[in-house]
């Protein structure tokens, strides 16, 4: 998911007029629709609420909101939510690599000064997966720290992968003529490293991009026809997936297997919704200059 989506976000830098442009397109994809499950999360908790604390009275429920939109503070519980669930307390545990995502963004967003060079961006793309390799395999067991909840060590892991899927996005890795033969070779070679050689990282970090990013590129009418009759819901399906989970344990104490079937549909029909309904209103708007906005809403002198 990480490597599809760094693909994307790369095209999406190269066609960025500048850092505003990048900057509001990256606001518009990720906060309206956090926001939204956020607020449903507190107004639909007292459902699942078990403690005898009066709801309204736990401060916890008003803090919830802003931490998470905060994206480095997360708070992933409210005392009387889900503590009986035999999988923690967390309302929604997946929002741990939101940090890890934005602050790639950021990262990534200094190559708009270069993207007139591609070449030039490319070897650069190459020098940060090579300082982030370096951190991982040599420095990450001795220097690890943690900045809120952004970890170092976390940070190096995924953000290999985010710039490995990067670097594809720059040689357009979409047009290779030979792509489906290097799925099958670093299927085979991923197969081996498993089976055989203890999960080597280099070996991961190398081909698993090319084989996620590879096997994504792939369209069908099939898959193609999902798209345009439902939309992105993958987004949805990362904020809605496990407050679903969760939910549905807290009334039925479901196995693993029962669980998967039944809050699958669950999740893509709250997917569904916050495409529609949200995402992809929020997303009309992208091409709007926020600052010119801001100008013409506060800043513009008003006719008498």
């Amino acid at each position: 998911m990480v490597m599809l989506l760094c693909y994307l976000i790369f095209q999406s830098l190269l066609r960025s007029k500048g850092f505003v442009d990048y900057y509001w397109k990256r606001f518009l994809r990720l906060f309206p629709a956090l926001l939204v499950v956020l607020l449903l999360t507190i107004l639909l908790a007292p459902l699942v609420y078990e403690s005898t604390v009066n709801y309204l009275n736990n401060p916890s429920i008003y803090s919830y909101v802003y931490k998470n939109m905060s994206l480095y503070r997360l708070q992933y519980t409210i005392p009387g939510v889900f503590e009986n669930n035999i999988y923690g307390s967390a309302i929604n545990g997946s929002l741990w690599t939101i940090c890890y995502e934005f602050t790639m963004y950021l990262l990534l967003s200094a190559l708009l000064f270069f993207k007139s060079n591609l070449k030039l961006v490319r070897l650069l793309l190459v020098f940060l997966l090579a300082a982030f390799g370096t951190f991982f395999f040599f420095f990450k067991a001795n220097y690890e720290f943690t900045f809120y909840q952004l970890s170092s060590g976390l940070l190096s892991d995924l953000g290999i992968y985010f710039l490995a899927g990067s670097f594809l996005a720059s040689i357009h890795f979409e047009k290779f003529k030979s792509i489906k033969l290097l799925l099958l070779v670093s299927f085979v070679i991923l197969t081996l490293n498993e089976l055989f050689i203890d999960d080597f990282s280099l070996i991961r970090f190398v081909f698993l991009p090319i084989l996620v990013i590879g096997f994504g590129l792939q369209s069908t009418k099939f898959i193609n026809s999902i798209n345009e009759k439902i939309g992105d819901i993958s987004y949805g399906i990362y904020i809605y997936g496990f407050p679903v989970q969760q939910t549905l344990m807290h009334y039925y104490k479901f196995s693993p297997t029962i669980l998967t079937l039944l809050s699958i549909p669950i999740t893509v029909v709250f997917a569904f919704a916050s495409w529609h309904l949200i995402e992809k209103k929020a997303l009309s708007f992208k091409k709007i200059n926020p600052l010119e906005l801001v100008s013409e809403l506060f800043l513009k002198p008003q006719k008498k």
